[in-house]
């Protein structure tokens, strides 16, 4: 008897053995990819429907996901070679361009075609308008950063002086400024999702108005990579681009709801209905590119809007600064869902 429990031991530890084996190679098998995401916001959906769905295993890359709490930080950590793939803020890369560096920072995927944060009051204005602001202080953003810039232009679009008409709260750090606004700091303030919700929710705040749907169609949000790494490594490139394409095209057919319940992990503190919530309101104003390809129009405005707003030193030549190549490639391509 204990002869055969030796032998069933043995054939059993043999079992877990190979299959514990199976699974290293597995993960021997994907490319690791270290990726940076400026923040971690349901802005980003289409990102973590690939995550979760296994789209990027299925393209064979092993994506680890760091977040930089800014364009600036995520921007460094690509610099530094600490990130392989960076998702931030376009303008974070035409600085870098006009600094004259050689080996700059390239556009190759868009993933917004609109801001995604919201204007958030103490009080409810079903009636709001932008002129409203007038004599308002508004928590805004880092200077020369997208949240900012544009909340600048949208105050221009609507004969408003920024600065001038409007007082803006520049120095709370990124990460900090719902908290800044429950500690009565501000009439108003910007906020990206799930936070512009989940102040609504506790009371604390009252979302009025999109700037997404106020400033029109941006690449407000795109991924980049260093020129030196695109060209070492095309064929990681190209299975990221076609990943995340996977990943837009599975959140424009699917509901709110069916798409909350996939990224649900991504977002521990947060739930269902909330999710569903903030998800069909990214959907109703156009949020999300429903293909990888970087539009050169929205690349004409965002300069035009940092122009500005006085950050803009020189234009950048759009072929220079967006390789569209890869993302044209998997859309030409085609992808097949599971």
């Amino acid at each position: 008897m204990k002869k055969q429990l030796s032998i069933g031991m043995a054939v059993l530890c043999s079992i877990f053995l190979m299959a514990g084996c199976s699974t290293q190679d597995t993960n021997a098998d994907l490319t690791p990819v270290r990726l940076n995401e400026v923040v971690h916001s349901v802005f980003y959906a289409p990102q973590y429907v690939a995550q979760e769905l296994g789209f990027f295993a299925e393209e064979g890359l092993d994506v680890s996901v760091t977040i930089g709490n800014g364009a600036d930080k995520s921007m460094t950590a690509l610099l530094s070679d600490s990130a392989d793939i960076a998702l931030l803020g376009t303008e974070a890369g035409i600085y870098v361009y006009n600094e004259g560096k050689e080996n700059y920072p390239k556009a190759f995927l868009q993933l917004t075609q609109r801001a995604g944060n919201f204007l958030v009051s103490r009080t409810e204005e079903p009636d709001f308008q932008w002129t409203d602001l007038e004599g308002k202080s508004v928590i805004g953003g880092r200077l020369g950063g997208m949240p900012e810039l544009v909340l600048e232009y949208v105050l221009r679009e609507n004969g408003l002086t920024p600065f001038t008409d409007v007082e803006i709260v520049n120095n709370i750090d990124f990460s900090s400024t719902a908290g800044a606004f429950t500690g009565d700091v501000g009439d108003y303030t910007v906020e990206f999702e799930p936070t512009a919700t989940a102040l609504q929710n506790s009371g604390a705040g009252y979302i009025v108005a999109s700037l997404g749907q106020a400033s029109g169609y941006v690449p407000y949000t795109v991924y980049m990579a260093n020129d030196a790494y695109m060209q070492e490594h095309p064929e990681v490139i190209e299975a990221f681009t076609r990943a995340i394409y996977r990943g837009q095209i599975w959140v424009d057919t699917h509901t709110p709801e069916e798409i909350a319940e996939v990224i649900l992990p991504q977002f521990p503190d947060s739930d269902l209905e909330t999710l569903t919530t903030i998800i069909a309101r990214y959907q109703e104003q156009d949020t999300w590119k429903t293909d990888p390809i970087f539009s050169e129009e929205g690349f004409t405005l965002i300069q035009d809007i940092m122009e500005q707003g006085g950050e803009l030193e020189q234009r950048v030549p759009f072929t220079d600064f967006v390789d569209n190549s890869f993302a044209q490639k998997v859309v030409d391509e085609g992808v097949t869902q599971p």
